[in-house]
């Protein structure tokens, strides 16, 4: 899709080989490159994209919240941060937890939020458990944050 609306110069990171060699083998990608997010720092220099995305990974288990100022470091001021989180039961709590570190980011001037849309149809569902619309499917929500293009101040 991205591709189709004339993004063409995509940079991946994944912490696994396999999904490095998965997404090389798509094509579509520029550059890919190995990064543990929460773990290692990514591999860019700082305000580097127009936009950043992160789809799938934030969740319980996966990518910590504080990996959310990596993000924003590596993104150019002004330009876009979209960010998705499940809503099923198994992640309620992680999403409170990036809910909050978004809040306080924006509190302290570092970004806008342009947009936070819950998405009832998320994904599949793997248990009847995480379906809790009774559909098969699970929840979400699409975060869109805009850099600052003023540094935020410091404090203290």
């Amino acid at each position: 899709q991205l591709h189709r609306r004339g993004f063409c110069c995509l940079h991946g990171v994944d912490g696994s080989p396999g999904m490095l060699e998965r997404a090389r083998s798509s094509g579509l990608y520029r550059e890919l490159r190995r990064c543990v997010l929460g773990w290692d720092p990514l591999p860019a220099p700082a305000e580097h994209y127009d936009a950043v995305t992160v789809v799938g990974a934030l969740g319980e288990g996966q990518v910590p919240t504080a990996a959310v100022t990596e993000l924003l470091r590596v993104t150019k001021r002004g330009g876009f941060l979209c960010l998705t989180t499940r809503s099923n039961p198994s992640n309620l709590r992680y999403k409170a937890e990036l809910e909050a570190a978004l809040a306080r980011l924006e509190q302290r001037g570092a970004w806008q939020k342009v947009l936070a849309q819950e998405v009832e149809c998320w994904e599949r569902a793997t248990s009847e458990e995480e379906s809790t619309q009774g559909n098969g499917y699970i929840s979400g929500v699409v975060y869109v944050y805009q850099k600052c293009p003023v540094p935020p101040l410091k404090e203290g």
